[in-house]
């Protein structure tokens, strides 16, 4: 039986946690490339850039919690 502490659903496994990681990292890299793009339909929003990284320091803060 869970203790009020624990989580009703289970952590997802380290592995999708890193996978996750670079998927975000690879998202921000990408919006971080297209912001000086030649290409005008290419370009990215600083918002869209934003929200790449938060994205990407939410996904790198949900690792290192899961490894504590």
């Amino acid at each position: 039986m869970p203790s009020h502490h624990e989580s009703l659903e289970p952590s997802p496994p380290p592995q999708d946690l890193i996978d996750e990681v670079v998927v975000r990292f690879d998202a921000y890299a990408r919006a971080r490339g297209a912001r000086d793009s030649l290409f005008p339909a290419a370009h990215t929003s600083p918002r869209q850039e934003q929200r790449a990284f938060d994205d990407l320091q939410a996904a790198i803060t949900r690792l290192r919690n899961s490894t504590g």
